[in-house]
């Protein structure tokens, strides 16, 4: 799976990319492998060269966020409709959406007019061939549009909205893909021992300790070391996961100790 964020916002660093954090630990907590994430600015050409890359890489996913509202800057269906060489037209389901979403909101009296003007229609604009997706909380409707094995989701940037999409559309696809496969993680931290020492340890760990992931995170400095060591793997099997970060948390921490370090363990599973 592949992520894509635009917005000049995010590249200027007004904005902090909390939909990517989100997206990232919400897509692995499914089992599914995160390979890319990528920042492009307000820009036809750059996403649609962004957009471009990301389908030659073949991924299963490729989930862009941001873009799809109704001002000047917002150009991701523009940016995905040059990426496919296709048109961006009106399309009709989509418009459909957006209409009632304005119409929704006269009647609570929260605007004046459900008047289609053509900042509304642009959202219903989409990449020929293109399917909107109910947007629950929002007024743009998301995006998805398939090319060969890739499924490519088009979400707003707004983050209620984009998590509201994500858990309605994205998630059954997510969960499809992995076959309900689970994400399981804990930490344990090493005091007075140096990342240097650690990385052998660390190795031996992981050869001993098929499909558990281990990575260390400094946390202090050199002359004093805390070092955070993160251990994750995945199983459609709760129980047997547990079993095999234990496991291997127990041997880490044997290592570290015969080298005269120190362990505290936090657990961090889910």
């Amino acid at each position: 799976m592949e992520i894509i964020c635009v917005g000049n916002e995010l590249l200027i660093g007004k904005t902090l990319n909390t939909n990517a954090l989100w997206m990232a630990k919400r897509s692995t907590s499914l089992g599914v492998m995160v390979k890319r994430i990528t920042v492009v600015g307000d820009d036809v050409e750059e996403i649609g060269v962004v957009v471009t890359e990301a389908l030659k890489r073949k991924p299963q996913f490729v989930v862009t966020t941001g873009g799809l509202g109704p001002t000047f800057d917002d150009k991701t269906l523009e940016g995905i409709a040059k990426a496919l060489k296709r048109k961006a037209e009106v399309n009709d389901k989509a418009l459909k959406m957006v209409r009632e979403k304005y119409e929704a909101l006269a009647k609570e009296g929260r605007i004046e007019r459900a008047e289609l003007t053509p900042p509304r229609v642009k959202m219903a604009r989409l990449p020929k061939g293109a399917k909107p997706l109910n947007n629950p909380v929002g007024t743009a409707p998301a995006v998805r549009v398939e090319i060969g094995r890739t499924v490519l989701v088009a979400l707003p940037g707004v983050p209620s909205e984009m998590e509201a999409i994500f858990e309605e559309s994205v998630v059954p696809l997510l969960r499809k893909e992995s076959g309900n496969v689970t994400f399981f993680e804990a930490s344990i931290f090493a005091d007075n021992i140096m990342e240097s020492i650690l990385a052998p340890l660390i190795d031996h760990a992981m050869h001993d300790n098929e499909f558990v992931y281990i990575k260390s995170h400094p946390k202090g400095e050199e002359k004093t070391p805390h070092i955070e060591l993160h251990f994750s793997t995945t199983s459609k099997d709760g129980k047997s996961a547990k079993d095999k970060l234990g496991k291997a948390i127990m041997q880490l921490s044997e290592f570290i100790e015969k080298n005269g370090g120190k362990v505290r363990v936090q657990k961090k599973s889910q």
